[in-house]
C-alpha cells in the first residue's frame, strides 16, 4: 500500500505505514496524545503534518539527550 501524499489526512493504518510501526502503536500514540488526530465524523484521522511534528520532536528529544551524554565524557 503506497500513501498519497496529496492528502491533508491519513487513516491510522497509512500512518502507520508512513512512520514504518505497527497499527497499535500509532493508536497508542493517538490516545496518549503525542500524535494529534482528528474525528471527521465517526471518523478518526491524522493530519499529515502532525506525522511530522511527532518525528520532529522525536529527534529534539534524541539530540538533547546525545548533548547530555557528550557533556559527560567531557
Amino acid at each position: 500500500m503506497t500513501v498519497q501524499t496529496d492528502r491533508v489526512v491519513l487513516t491510522v493504518e497509512e500512518a502507520a505505514e508512513r512512520l514504518g510501526v505497527g497499527r497499535t502503536l500509532v493508536y497508542a500514540l493517538v490516545k496518549s496524545g503525542e500524535i494529534e488526530s482528528i474525528s471527521i465524523g465517526r471518523l478518526r484521522r491524522i493530519p499529515c503534518d502532525a506525522l511530522d511534528d511527532f518525528v520532529t520532536r522525536l529527534r529534539q528529544l534524541a539530540h538533547g539527550v546525545e548533548a547530555k551524554d557528550d557533556s559527560r565524557s567531557v
